[in-house]
């Protein structure tokens, strides 16, 4: 008997979310057993239903992809994410990878691309777009600066917000100090730590205070 491999699928949009579950209700050893249309709906599918493979977009309004992806992660290690999504920036790619996502496709894709990516997914084995690949194998074999130049790298308003993490301002702080969006200071936030090839916002603080971006 074939096992089925349940999968759960989270974008904003219901159309993508509609289509994807038509083309996948053709597969008999697949099964969707939820929806989410947002990060914080994506948690509770998960929670509530414990799918084998989410299938994640990344460009959500309040919770988004990277943050879903870390949250899902923390809740069930054996849950392997695939991103969907048309974002192929290294804002995108590098900090949804290091957040835990094991594929990465674009919604340019054709349907077997992603019943062939939940397939490999299930088994734990990753698959990236050709274009994704590219980017990740360019940045495997130092394709980019050796060494970063923090103020090269970074736009004026990058580092501004670097400095304010690096003085333990929380986003919704950042927002309120700098008279702007949360999801705008997430944006940022996500653009530095790939930038800056950095995992997370701690090590973001200890790269500022190091490279005197921040001083006493």
């Amino acid at each position: 008997m074939t096992e089925i491999i349940r999968v759960g699928i989270v974008d904003d949009h219901v159309v993508v979310r509609q289509g994807i579950q038509a083309f996948l209700a053709t597969q008999s050893d697949i099964r969707v057993v939820g929806e989410a249309s947002s990060g914080e709906e994506a948690i509770q599918l998960v929670k509530n239903l414990m799918p084998d493979v989410l299938l994640l977009d990344l460009a959500m309004p309040g919770l988004d992809g990277v943050e879903t992806t870390q949250r899902v992660k923390q809740i069930s290690p054996q849950i392997h994410i695939v991103v969907l999504t048309s974002y192929v920036q290294d804002e995108y790619i590098f900090p949804a990878i290091r957040a835990g996502a094991l594929s990465y496709l674009l919604k340019e894709s054709p349907g077997e691309e992603i019943v062939n990516a939940i397939h490999r997914a299930a088994r734990g084995e990753a698959i990236l777009h050709p274009r994704i690949a590219s980017r990740v194998v360019q940045e495997l074999q130092g394709k980019r600066r050796a060494e970063i130049n923090p103020f090269h790298e970074l736009s004026e308003r990058e580092m501004e917000v670097l400095r304010l993490i690096a003085n333990g301002l929380n986003n919704a702080m950042i927002a309120e100090h700098l008279v702007i969006s949360e999801g705008t200071v997430k944006s940022h936030v996500n653009n530095i730590l790939s930038k800056l090839h950095l995992a997370d916002r701690t090590q973001a603080a200890i790269f500022a205070w190091r490279e005197g971006i921040v001083r006493k």
